[in-house]
Parts: C-alpha cells; sequence; structure tokens
C-alpha cells in the first residue's frame, strides 16, 4: 500500500489530507448526530406533562434549553408561552435556524471534499500523464519504465480521489438526510407543545360592561318617577 501511494507522487498528499479530514468529520457527525442526543425519546412527553401541571417555573425552562437541541427548541417556545401562536411561532423558527445551523455543521466541508477529490486525482492523472510524455522526448518509446511510471502516477492518483470522493459524498446525503428527519420530528413535537398550551391557557378576563352603581340608583329612580 505503501509503495501505491508513493506511486502516485505529490499530488497524493492533498488527496490523503482530504480524506483524513473527511474520516474526522464523519466520525465526529455521527456521535453528535446521534437521536438519543438530539431527540431524547421521552422529552417531548415530559415537557408537555410541565405543560399540563402547569410547572413552568424558569429553572425548568433552562435546564430543558441545555438539554438538548430539541429541548433548545421547546424552551424557546415555552419562554414565550404567555404570548400570542403567531409569537410563539416566530421566536421557534428563529431559534430552529441556529439549531439546525450547528445539526449541519461540517457538513459543508464534507460535501466540499467529495467535490474536490476527483479534481486532485485528475490533477494528477494530468501531471503523470505530462511526466510520461517527457519521458518520451527525452528518451523516445524504447524505454517502457519511465512510461510505466507516468502511466502508474496517473492511475493511482484518480483512484485515490475516487476512493476519498464517493464516501464523503454518500455520508455527506445521509447526513443531510438524519438532519431533515430530526427536523420533522422536532417540528411535530412542537405543534404538540403549542396545542398543550392553548388547551391549558388561562382564559382572558371578562370584558368590562357599564353598570349602574347602587348608589345611582335612587336618582335613576327619581327621574323615573318625574317622567
Amino acid at each position: 500500500m505503501l509503495e501505491i501511494l508513493i506511486a502516485g507522487g505529490w499530488p497524493m498528499l492533498p488527496i490523503l489530507l482530504c480524506s483524513a479530514v473527511a474520516i474526522a468529520i464523519i466520525l465526529e457527525r455521527f456521535w453528535s448526530l446521534r437521536r438519543k442526543s438530539v431527540i431524547p425519546p421521552t422529552l417531548g412527553a415530559e415537557v408537555r406533562e410541565w405543560a399540563r401541571m402547569r410547572q413552568l417555573d424558569p429553572q425548568h425552562v433552562e435546564t430543558l434549553r441545555e438539554n438538548s437541541p430539541l429541548g433548545e427548541i421547546l424552551g424557546a417556545a415555552l419562554s414565550v408561552r404567555l404570548r400570542s401562536r403567531e409569537i410563539i411561532k416566530e421566536r421557534v423558527e428563529d431559534t430552529g435556524r441556529h439549531v439546525v445551523h450547528r445539526l449541519e455543521r461540517f457538513l459543508n466541508t464534507l460535501g466540499t471534499i467529495a467535490l474536490i477529490s476527483p479534481l486532485l486525482g485528475l490533477l494528477g492523472t494530468v501531471f503523470g500523464l505530462i511526466e510520461m510524455f517527457f519521458a518520451v522526448m527525452v528518451s523516445g518509446v524504447g524505454d517502457p519504465l519511465k512510461m510505466a511510471g507516468g502511466i502508474g502516477q496517473a492511475l493511482v492518483c484518480t483512484a485515490a480521489g475516487l476512493c476519498v470522493a464517493i464516501p464523503a459524498y454518500f455520508f455527506h446525503r445521509y447526513f443531510r438526510g438524519l438532519v431533515a428527519d430530526y427536523v420533522v420530528d422536532m417540528e411535530q413535537q412542537v405543534i404538540l407543545l403549542m396545542d398543550e398550551l392553548a388547551a391549558h391557557a388561562e382564559p382572558p378576563p371578562p370584558p368590562r360592561t357599564a353598570r349602574t352603581r347602587a348608589t345611582d340608583m335612587p336618582a335613576v329612580l327619581a327621574g323615573t318617577g318625574k317622567s
């Protein structure tokens, strides 16, 4: 394996660097995007129970926001639970954009690696072919060993670029889809919480109506009698 990498020449260095970065991102995203750490299985039901029992003191909300990405979004909804549904929705959307941005961290880098790795392999192929042509110009076609070196570099670089790009692209699409699924599940939990808050909201005070004071009753009766 080492001999194959050496045969690829210096264009193998950026390809190997991209490979190391891609592996690090894939492992980090696998750890960070675990379902139980993004959407704890019982968190939504617990928060709705808090709303039902009116256990929504600031300490509960702050602990919830530090729990997980789902907890951060639910905490944002609870922080403005006394406002209208439109305001709650706006706060959830603002917080959700930041949460999704963190869930998609490093995915653009992984997609960039998937894009440039074949180009780096193609670059190595071009340099290998250039080296082969120079060897032909110097010694003619009578020395196949010099030609084989350029051809070998071209093939190794092409294969290495594809070996990095294919897994990087696969995991880039996989993590994108995983984040999209998490977003749908979090939206569902937020809708259930908003319905729970609306069902247990305190009724507004009755509107004030003009009433005749008891002290004014004699005057009213007197006026009636005069008529």
